[in-house]
């Protein structure tokens, strides 16, 4: 998985990229909208987040031009696009968490649905920044703002979004990291509380475990029966065992 976030926050996401339009586009920019995003999202699920504009606009079947009169950057389109699918992964996570009584079967359901879905392959570069050789106490202090209910202090070495204090027009990317790990670290705390996940399981080797699990084949059926095999074995590796 290719990830390149080098200018991450420092994109400025237009209004009318991001959603704020005040008038409703016309039937043909609403459509061209809808195949540069849709685009986007198989371009850079196939190719990391370093592909070019160019190849976003020959998927689309449009001009490198149209994609950036909607996205002045690739900055921005790839915050729109990161910005979705982190949403998506928090409401999937959300849904085991209110569906599923038994923790490990919530915990199973979430990397399946999301496994099952793609959403891996596009997860933003704060969500799998991890420092886990960064001391606890230090990033507190650098981003105090990311602790969450139900995130305890022992976590906070797991949620390490940014490398410095986040631009405005990044605070509501952030915030929606914030929201996944908050909610997938409900997920991992119920789990290991039941004694059904391993200990040394980090919300960090869950969000690992979705992005990992789900390669990009040339062929949808090998993609699916190889994201599900290799799922099968990466759950077996989180579950706790009793010991002998």
């Amino acid at each position: 998985m290719h990830m390149q976030g080098s200018h991450w926050s420092t994109a400025v996401a237009s209004s009318e990229a991001g959603g704020g339009r005040s008038t409703p586009l016309r039937v043909d920019a609403q459509r061209n909208l809808e195949h540069v995003l849709r685009a986007a999202r198989e371009v850079f699920g196939e190719l990391g987040y370093g592909a070019p504009m160019e190849d976003v606009a020959r998927r689309a079947r449009v001009g490198v031009g149209t994609v950036y009169r909607r996205f002045p950057s690739k900055d921005v389109l790839v915050r729109r696009i990161a910005e979705e699918e982190t949403a998506r992964l928090t409401e999937q996570a959300r849904t085991a968490l209110g569906q599923e009584d038994e923790p490990w079967s919530a915990l199973s359901r979430f990397l399946r649905t999301s496994v099952a879905s793609g959403a891996g392959r596009l997860l933003p570069p704060q969500v799998l920044r991890v420092g886990v050789d960064v001391d606890a106490e230090e990033i507190e202090a650098r981003v105090p703002q990311q602790r969450q209910p139900g995130v305890t202090g022992g976590q906070l070495h797991e949620l390490r979004l940014v490398e410095h204090r986040p631009a405005p027009a990044a605070e509501r990317h952030d915030a929606g990291a914030a929201a996944l790990l908050e909610v997938v670290g409900r997920l991992v705390e119920r789990a290991r509380a039941a004694g059904q996940l391993r200990p040394d399981v980090t919300v960090a080797d869950v969000l690992l475990v979705i992005a990992t699990a789900a390669p990009s084949l040339p062929d949808a059926v090998q993609q699916a029966a190889a994201s599900s095999r290799l799922l099968d074995i990466l759950l077996e590796g989180l579950r706790s065992r009793p010991s002998e």
